[in-house]
């Protein structure tokens, strides 16, 4: 529990779309609001090594990573799926599997790495390219389609899930590693823990996370993500990421900033494996739904912020790492 960052508030009608309708963004954000609507927070999935545990690719057994477990687990929620394996259509039809009439694909984010050399400023001479700053380089994202295991159908399909579903099932590991792993790395971020008390909360002027004592969660697996919870609002003080953390409960401010550390935490419970066992609250869901019918771009521009925060406490190969050979 903490606060948010600030943005301008853009027009409600923009949920609408165009005149030909909403684009794939927007037609996600429309589900998510219909499901939180529904009392789900859809982001959440506890750890299950034996049914898959990560999201990954069905043919190729490649992870997921980056912003995409989320836009994943949205995605099994939005179709009551419980396999976290997906393919894109072109590689599926390769091996005469194709998607069920009247399916829809998921979308995820797939970086695209763009390099451009800068022109010289009035005065200045053109420096050649390289570490002297001359050559400018970015990453955008462009959406790329793919589809759900149980979506599919074709030859040798049941196949190819009980195979997936048996490699995933020898590389978890057992859940007291996985906790222990997790302990360290939540261990060896700076930031002090103090233990009592009823509630968890994070206060940025003392730069110290106040948690109830572990005998006081359901599970380990619940201690561990309030703990990441109030970790990734932890990342946002101002000698770290500089988010806004200065609005009041209620507030857009404050909806934005929980969104952030709840998605991190989900992220983050997704490369620890230990799952996102959060406790949920109908408040902050009324919060959520409000900020995002007002701002359906925020869910990007968040879980931008969310991965940003998790590639701080837990490096995974940086950006690049969210490659998926989905398409």
């Amino acid at each position: 529990m903490a606060v948010t960052q600030s943005h301008q508030k853009s027009s409600a009608s923009s949920t609408k779309g165009s005149r030909s309708g909403p684009n794939a963004q927007e037609r996600l954000v429309l589900s998510l609001i219909e499901l939180m609507q529904q009392g789900v927070a859809p982001w959440r999935k506890p750890w299950d090594g034996s049914g898959g545990g990560h999201h990954c690719n069905l043919i190729s057994g490649h992870r997921y990573r980056g912003s995409n477990p989320i836009l994943l687990t949205l995605s099994m929620h939005i179709r009551g799926s419980s396999l976290p394996f997906w393919c894109g259509y072109a590689e599926a039809r390769q091996l005469g599997i194709s998607p069920q009439k009247g399916s829809k694909a998921a979308m995820i984010l797939r970086p695209q790495l763009h390099q451009q050399a800068e022109e010289p400023e009035a005065g200045q001479q053109k420096q050649a390219d390289g570490a002297d700053g001359a050559a400018r380089s970015w990453v955008s994202y462009r959406p790329v389609a793919v589809f759900n295991a149980g979506d599919l159908e074709g030859p040798g399909l049941a196949e190819l899930i009980t195979a997936r579903q048996q490699a995933a099932g020898k590389q978890a590991r057992p859940e007291p590693e996985r906790l222990a792993a997790a302990e360290a790395v939540l261990s060896a971020w700076p930031v002090p823990v103090s233990f009592g008390g009823d509630r968890a909360f994070y206060l940025p002027q003392l730069d110290r996370i106040q948690l109830p004592e572990r005998s006081s969660f359901h599970s380990p697996g619940a201690f561990y993500a309030t703990w990441a919870h109030e970790q990734v609002h932890s990342t946002g003080h101002a000698s770290r990421l500089k988010r806004d953390l200065g609005g009041a409960f209620g507030k857009p401010r404050y909806a934005r900033e929980e969104l952030v550390a709840e998605l991190g935490a989900v992220l983050l419970g997704d490369r620890l494996e230990i799952g996102s066992e959060l406790q949920s609250h109908a408040a902050y869901l009324e919060h959520w739904i409000a900020l995002l019918q007002a701002e359906p771009q925020v869910l990007f521009q968040v879980l931008g912020e969310a991965r940003q925060a998790v590639e701080l406490i837990a490096p995974e190969g940086g950006d690049h790492s969210m490659a998926s050979e989905g398409d």
